[in-house]
């Protein structure tokens, strides 16, 4: 499988690919490096998005999970950059419950490109998040997000 990393404001990050299609984003960089087209617009766009001039991603994605996982991963793609969603929200909108979206957002495979940092608890608490330093990543990406939107007048 095809990896590429690279080294953002948050730490290493390795995109993988498999079948002409993004399927993991982790944390720390990969042993094995390979530029293949997919990986390197890939990576620009995570360039970008860390540069506070692009907001959301145009890639092919296929993340491994279960049918209620795909779900909730579309679900979490419809939130807009530096805005939240709670568990309970979200689980709302695709007919389920607040655990069971939490369980699904902690499995993301690709976090940042599906940005399952905009989830927060209820009544607005930060909750937690799987990736990097934890709370602290899930805060900078929101304020990087919010800022860039501030920056494009999209936002007050």
């Amino acid at each position: 499988m095809p990896q590429l990393s690279l080294l953002t404001p948050i730490g290493a990050l390795t995109l993988s690919e498999e079948d002409g299609a993004i399927v993991a984003l982790d944390w720390g960089r990969g042993r094995d490096q390979a530029e293949t087209p997919l990986l390197l617009a890939a990576r620009d766009q995570l360039q970008d998005y860390f540069d506070g001039q692009r907001a959301e991603f145009d890639l092919p994605l296929a993340p491994h999970g279960s049918v209620f996982q795909q779900r909730v991963w579309a679900a979490l793609r419809e939130i807009p950059p530096g805005e939240t969603r709670s568990y309970g929200e979200v689980a709302r909108a695709i007919g389920s419950v607040a655990r069971a979206v939490g369980q699904a957002n902690g499995a993301n495979p690709i976090p940042i490109i599906i940005p399952c940092h905009r989830v927060v608890a209820g009544g607005g608490a930060l909750g937690g998040y799987s990736g990097g330093d934890g709370p602290a990543t899930k805060t900078y990406l929101l304020e990087l997000e919010r800022r860039a939107r501030r920056q494009q007048g999209t936002q007050p």
